[in-house]
């Protein structure tokens, strides 16, 4: 990995992080009357505000796996089996803390973006992260980049509330850095609503799409997603399935590049996702399709193929490793 210069490019403040913060201490705080509770005597109260602040994360997963097969009946996609979505449902309820209670409000600011280029060969990657998450979402990724010398810069999406457009000039400000790290054009990796900001600036300028190669997105909800149903935000209802932000999207898109808009995207999607879905609505025609069977919305990310095969792409500068299958 590069050395460290005394320009560091990575964000320097996270909002989200804080409202992270607070939602840890109020999970302590309950786990601290339920001790209190339980010193009082009142066992079965503080068993039950114990086995709620701790599992009542697993029990809204398991609504919205649910509501994911639900919606994914009529879908083109193959529907999951009842073992995949339990299996779904597990690794999301285990992952999700590590991200929402650790990584994201602790650990953001742990791996700096790079500061110089890294392996010969190797594409810069822009890091784009989802809907309420900061750039501590890809400390895994952060991890083994560093580890395999693949050089990358990330974003802080901010206000977490707000239009996808404000997000354009966060991933503006890094794709010039990573532009200035060399190594040939950036490779976008975007996860969930991501994969949408980083659509969104291709299309804010005609000559952005000739400035990045490989466009990798995971779980985003590129057609909407039925959960957005439900959301009062500005980011929320603009993924929302036929919401007129994404059909004008889409129409600035076909206006710069028509039938090829989508040729250089690899989209990962499953049909167990629990926030993106239908499955299909993670696709894009003409692009990469790559399906993951048994995978949830966070833990898709980290996926052990998604991971191989989006790296691979990055040390061969943006080029797909594998054909087009599904698994």
């Amino acid at each position: 990995m590069s050395s460290t210069s005394s320009r560091d490019p990575t964000p320097t403040r996270s909002m989200l992080a804080r409202l992270q913060q607070g939602g840890v201490v109020l999970v302590l705080g309950l786990l601290a009357l339920a001790v209190y509770w339980a010193v009082q005597g009142h066992l079965a109260a503080a068993g039950w505000l114990a086995f709620v602040a701790l599992t009542g994360h697993a029990w809204i997963l398991g609504l919205e796996i649910v509501a994911a097969a639900w919606h994914n009946r009529g879908d083109p996609v193959e529907p999951a089996s009842l073992r995949a979505a339990l299996h779904a449902w597990w690794q999301e309820s285990r992952i999700a803390p590590q991200v929402f209670a650790w990584r994201q409000p602790f650990r953001w600011r742990e791996f700096p973006d790079s500061t110089g280029p890294g392996a010969p060969g190797a594409a810069p990657a822009v890091l784009i992260h989802g809907f309420v998450c900061n750039r501590g979402f890809w400390l895994p990724w952060m991890e083994r980049m560093r580890e395999l010398g693949l050089p990358y810069v990330s974003v802080n999406l901010e206000p977490v509330f707000g239009s996808i457009d404000d997000y354009v000039p966060h991933v503006e400000c890094a794709v010039q850095a990573a532009e200035a790290l060399g190594g040939g054009r950036p490779v976008l990796v975007c996860h969930s609503m991501g994969g949408l900001a980083a659509r969104a600036w291709l299309a804010a300028q005609p000559g952005n799409r000739a400035r990045v190669g490989t466009i990798v997105t995971i779980g985003s909800p590129h057609h909407g997603t039925a959960l957005a149903s439900w959301s009062p935000f500005d980011n929320g209802q603009q993924m929302q399935q036929g919401s007129a932000w994404l059909a004008e999207l889409a129409l600035a898109e076909h206006q710069q590049a028509g039938e090829h808009a989508y040729q250089n995207f690899v989209c990962w999607y499953a049909n167990t996702d629990n926030i993106v879905f239908p499955a299909s609505t993670a696709t894009l025609p003409g692009a990469d399709n790559r399906h993951v069977g048994g995978a949830a919305h966070v833990d898709l990310a980290f996926h052990p193929r998604v991971m191989t095969e989006s790296l691979a792409m990055l040390a061969s500068a943006g080029n797909s490793p594998s054909e087009r299958t599904d698994s």
